[in-house]
């Protein structure tokens, strides 16, 4: 079973049901059927200092992704932890769609590129 905790410090107001209907979708279709997930929305201050933070880059963006098991063998009897996917509803606007399905991608292992765009085409079609 995947659990999803979604949490919204952006100030706005944000499609907290379908963000969670879209990563089981992405999740189950990637062949994932259990774990955590986290998906934060945030304003762009928060956004500018994770991305400064984390990647040395000090500018917003619209979508973080912070991995934590992704695919990976783990013992028996260990619950799996993807990880987090940090949107900025301010940059997104209404479009959250794809950068929430690129961020769960990148949870998974998926790096940038050709494949990538395609499986994004493919999930959100």
């Amino acid at each position: 079973m995947i659990s999803v905790e979604v949490e919204n410090r952006s100030g706005v107001a944000v499609d907290e049901a379908g963000a969670v209907e879209l990563a089981g979708h992405v999740l189950r279709a990637e062949g994932v059927d259990d774990g955590e997930l986290g998906i934060a929305f945030v304003g762009a201050e928060e956004m500018r200092g994770l991305k400064r933070d984390h990647l040395g880059i000090d500018e917003t963006t619209d979508v973080l992704s912070f991995p934590i098991d992704g695919r990976d063998e783990l013992p028996e009897g260990v619950p799996r932890a993807l990880g987090d996917v940090v949107l900025c509803p301010q940059v997104v606007g209404d479009e959250w769609r794809w950068p929430l399905a690129h961020g769960l991608l990148h949870l998974l292992g998926y790096a940038h590129g050709d494949d990538m765009t395609a499986r994004e085409r493919e999930l959100l079609a």
